[in-house]
């Protein structure tokens, strides 16, 4: 079979796949996340290069065994498990389960270097999608998933120093902002996702400003 004629197939099935996965997932990490991932992946590769075949089926698959979304204890590897099941080569499995463990956020102290384009690119579209109006959305739909605060001025936020502090924190909402979200924009790889990031870290800084009057009671 042709190569860009089994690609196309592998992606359609793998999509296919993962919004049945994820169409009811509820913590904002439901298939239209893993979409908008998708998409500005494939945006952003359009400008940075990388081999597009391992960008996308990255992009689709890289929630599939995130730990917050995790049973406890399991041990089942479903990124291995779905590629291994299809029409994907050895070659192409390794890179995209190398590029998959390279995305997360693993605590403000802790380095997540992405290490090739691929990695790069699905990493910064993963971070973009975590700011600004639709990351706001998502961390409160988060947040009231795992049924936490929106605020507790007497609850700081933590620079979290290892993933394991990161893991088990219970910090109202409002700490994610400044544990994560706020520190994202400048800790993206490429140039297209910095340029996309702009005005979406100013909408969160406008909003946690708006958020404070009001909490306060000043407006």
């Amino acid at each position: 079979m042709n190569s860009k004629i089994r690609q196309k197939s592998i992606l359609s099935a793998t999509e296919k796949h993962i919004r049945q996965t994820f169409e009811t997932e509820g913590s904002g990490h439901d298939w239209w996340h893993i979409y908008r991932v998708w998409k500005l992946a494939v945006q952003i590769q359009k400008n940075e290069g990388g081999d597009l075949f391992i960008v996308e089926m990255a992009a689709l698959l890289h929630d599939l065994d995130d730990w917050k979304l995790k049973e406890k204890d399991s041990q089942e590897n479903k990124t291995q498990q779905w590629p291994e099941s299809i029409e994907v080569t050895h070659a192409e499995q390794t890179k995209i389960i190398e590029v998959i463990q390279q995305v997360s956020f693993k605590g403000a102290g802790v380095e997540t270097p992405a290490l090739c384009a691929e990695a790069k690119i699905v990493q910064d579209a993963d971070r973009l999608d975590a700011i600004g109006a639709i990351g706001i959305a998502r961390t409160f739909a988060y947040g009231g998933n795992k049924n936490r605060l929106i605020y507790d001025p007497e609850i700081k936020p933590e620079m979290h120093q290892n993933f394991e502090a990161y893991k088990s924190s219970t910090a109202p909402t409002i700490n994610h902002f400044y544990e994560k979200l706020l520190l994202l924009k400048e800790r993206l790889n490429t140039d297209s996702a910095k340029e996309i990031a702009k005005g979406r870290h100013k909408f969160m800084e406008d909003f946690l400003h708006r958020f404070f009057k009001e909490w306060d009671g000043k407006i």
